[in-house]
């Protein structure tokens, strides 16, 4: 299959869908106004970067990418946000398209003013197939737009379970580490999780089964709050046992996830579409402690990998944390469950089997295939 490919070529997500699709073997193209990170592609990757940049370069390229799919006539384009680049892709008029919506388009672009909710709509109903990494994303574009040319396909984007997988470490030992892995933005809630973390290690529970003293705070990422919640973690007396690791890259993420314990996704906004990192972490074998943000609830089976708490709600995520904290019994069984919803649900190999899916039965659907043959 001839495959094109529209979105930042500077994002993990989009690399992940190049690579697995590229070793696939089909014939991959990647148009993007976003230039790639030095060494993120395979070599001799056809990638084709389109000359406009900022808002303007999303009208601006449709001419370029109407002459790019006409040179190379794929069978499918698949754009990935449904604002920028899905305007790129509506001016362009390509069948067959599959028009794949992140979180932030759908959910917080639409409604910033009346003409990006009136050009989001627009864009969706122009694509062949609207594709969503979650069920609750799909629901929200249906409230967007109502009927579609075909009903939104659900396309989760899984994970690597054998790069993400447990690791060997001792159950009981000195330290107990509760962490999250996450952009530190007021959205994904970081301040939620350090005041939690602040309660539960000051429980007088806690503190007289001599479990306190060995509960750490690892934050992996970095972000526009980057200086304020150090500052937090300090009022609240928990700065010497909190440790801000900065960004790392996606490749060791399952390293920085194999010394913690328990991880905490607390995310305020439903833009938080699908729990990428929240299924990382459970095919790394933690029990995660989620919001009700978003999607964050549709990777997690309550009570059974983990546990949903309400959004901005520090008492009863501490509540929770303290719970798994005393129970390592209960910590290895969600764990575990975690790791078996994973390898059942979200592992990549059948997720890119999904995306496939989806492409051939837009192909089919649209009669594209068949009338291109005839034309020939």
């Amino acid at each position: 299959m001839r495959i094109l490919l529209l979105g930042p070529a500077n994002s993990i997500h989009i690399e992940r869908w190049f690579r697995a699709l590229h070793e696939r073997g089909h014939d991959v193209t990647l148009a993007t106004q976003h230039p790639p990170v030095d060494g993120a592609y395979p070599s001799r990757s056809d990638m084709r970067l389109l000359p406009h940049r900022g808002m303007p370069g999303y009208a601006l390229n449709a001419r370029a990418l109407k002459r790019l799919a006409g040179d190379i006539s794929p069978d499918v384009m698949n754009v990935h946000y449904a604002s920028g680049y899905g305007l790129t892709s509506a001016l362009v008029k390509f069948t067959p398209t599959v028009l794949s919506v992140w979180g932030s388009d759908v959910f917080d672009f639409p409604y910033e003013s009346w003409f990006k909710g009136k050009l989001i709509r627009w864009n969706l109903r122009r694509a062949d197939q609207v594709a969503s990494t979650s069920e609750v994303m799909a629901r929200q574009v249906g409230r967007l737009v109502g009927k579609l040319r075909a009903p939104v396909a659900v396309t989760p984007f899984g994970v690597d379970t054998s790069l993400f997988a447990p690791t060997q470490k001792e159950i009981l030992r000195d330290q107990i580490t509760i962490g999250t892995v996450k952009t530190l933005a007021h959205k994904y809630g970081i301040d939620t999780l350090v005041r939690a973390f602040a309660i539960a290690r000051a429980s007088g529970e806690l503190g007289r089964l001599g479990l306190s003293g060995k509960m750490r705070l690892t934050i992996v990422g970095d972000g526009p709050l980057r200086e304020e919640l150090p500052r937090l973690a300090e009022r609240l007396g928990i700065g010497a046992v909190t440790r801000f690791v900065g960004a790392v890259a996606h490749s060791s993420v399952p390293s920085w996830l194999g010394q913690l314990d328990i991880y905490v996704a607390a995310s305020r906004l439903d833009s938080e579409s699908f729990g990428v990192a929240v299924i990382e972490a459970s095919s790394c074998g933690l029990p995660v402690i989620v919001s009700d943000a978003g999607g964050l609830p549709e990777v997690v089976e309550e009570g059974q990998t983990g546990f949903i708490v309400k959004r901005d709600n520090p008492e009863m995520l501490a509540e929770r944390i303290e719970r798994l904290v005393r129970d390592v019994g209960l910590r290895t069984a969600l764990g575990a469950r975690g790791r078996e919803l994973v390898l059942r649900k979200y592992d990549w190999q059948a997720c890119v089997d999904r995306m496939l899916g989806c492409y051939q039965e837009t192909i089919e659907r649209t009669g594209v295939r068949t009338r291109k043959s005839s034309d020939a």
